[in-house]
């Protein structure tokens, strides 16, 4: 009766990190999620979240949930399929396929459902899911639960690209999914020569907006409008956790597949929609971020200049452009004395080792929002000079 407790009891992993203090995970805040928040009775420097406009602690943001929550209640008890489908979900609906210019937006309960359950519907037996090396792990899951066939392309490059594509049977449907700006690293996916690549080869594209949506192109519409490629795009995911900061994901595309992934997706038929609150709140928070551009005009500014220190310091930080910066630490443990130092100093950051990166890659993960200051940027810039030094990650 215990096989399977005996079993998972040899994943010793954490305690090994909390026997010499430095399990990074799990650390309790104890306020709001701002660019500062309440630790152990202690102020800290927020530079481990994904709200990339600022937006979860905003007065509108707020007033909206409490008002939803007071008209609808707090819960659907059912899917949009059944019971839970409410007039905000449909008006939020048609609020971002025009936001994003699309025929239709179907609403998920979350980012990761929305790949899970778009990803493993659309595509048959004898068709092909194309993926970036580096996407994101809803996609990935997405693709186990397909039954089509399986490429993978070497991150970012191109000519792997095509060299899947040109495996592929012309007849056959073709997927290709990516994610637009990924989210370890912070790099941007090459959306026009991947545009270019699927009209040659009849293949269709999805793109994973998660991190893009509020931070790239007009009004925040993402890096497809950064790029003109709205209409060339067949699907354009997007999350409501991150710049909408509410929960939950959507997927804008054509009528004809919301249609199919309305009555088949599995994800979406079978949980329950999203609340009252997520709905109205990220119907506010977009509000907003059309309303209010200068917050994306500062989230570049403090970027770039967070961007210009760290190459001057001497930080690793790979390819990135976004307010996603990587700093490659290459050690497990080190990547964990160096987060638990920076949280010692007041600057939280998110450390990424194995498994999620090979060992050689293991970085420590600082994003920005627009709510922060550039005061803070430098403050936060400060002391990671001096923990990276005392580590011999940088000279």
């Amino acid at each position: 009766m215990r096989l399977l407790q005996d079993k998972l009891a040899k994943y010793d992993a954490p305690q090994k990190a909390k026997a010499v203090g430095v399990y990074p995970y799990f650390r309790e805040i104890s306020s709001e999620q701002n660019t500062e928040v309440l630790m152990n009775g202690k102020k800290v420097l927020m530079f481990g979240s994904n709200s990339y406009m600022g937006l979860t602690n905003h007065p509108k943001v707020i007033e909206a949930a409490v008002e939803a929550t007071k008209k609808y209640g707090t819960g659907m008890a059912g899917s949009p399929f059944l019971n839970g489908t409410l007039d905000i979900h449909k008006e939020l609906e048609a609020k971002l396929a025009d936001y994003i210019g699309k025929e239709d937006v179907m609403i998920y309960s979350t980012g990761f459902g929305v790949n899970l359950g778009v990803v493993s519907t659309l595509t048959g037996k004898e068709d092909y899911i194309i993926l970036d090396e580096q996407d994101h792990a809803s996609i990935i899951e997405g693709r186990r639960l397909s039954m089509s066939n399986y490429l993978k392309f070497r991150h970012n490059d191109m000519k792997s690209l095509e060299a899947q594509l040109k495996k592929c049977d012309p007849d056959k449907v073709k997927l290709i999914v990516t994610d637009t700006v990924f989210s370890m690293e912070g790099d941007v996916a090459n959306m026009p020569e991947i545009v270019k690549l699927a009209k040659k080869y009849n293949a269709s594209v999805m793109a994973d907006e998660a991190h893009g949506l509020g931070v790239f192109g007009k009004q925040g519409r993402g890096v497809v409008d950064h790029f003109g490629l709205t209409k060339d795009v067949d699907l354009i995911m997007g999350t409501f956790s991150k710049s909408l900061a509410s929960l939950g994901g959507f997927i804008a595309t054509d009528k004809e597949i919301t249609n199919y992934l309305r009555h088949h997706s599995r994800s979406y038929i079978f949980t329950a929609s999203i609340t009252p609150a997520s709905t109205a709140a990220a119907s506010a928070a977009l509000d907003i971020i059309i309303a209010e551009p200068e917050r994306q005009t500062h989230l570049w500014e403090i970027t770039n200049y967070a961007l210009e220190n760290f190459r001057a310091m001497g930080c690793e930080i790979g390819h990135t452009s976004t307010p996603i910066i990587p700093i490659f630490i290459r050690d497990d443990y080190k990547t964990f004395h160096v987060t638990r130092d920076l949280l010692d100093e007041g600057v939280f950051v998110n450390p990424v080792v194995t498994p999620a990166v090979a060992p050689q890659d293991t970085l420590i993960r600082y994003s920005l929002m627009a709510t922060h200051t550039k005061e803070q940027v430098t403050r936060s810039l400060e002391a990671i000079q001096k923990v990276l030094k005392k580590y011999d990650v940088i000279k």
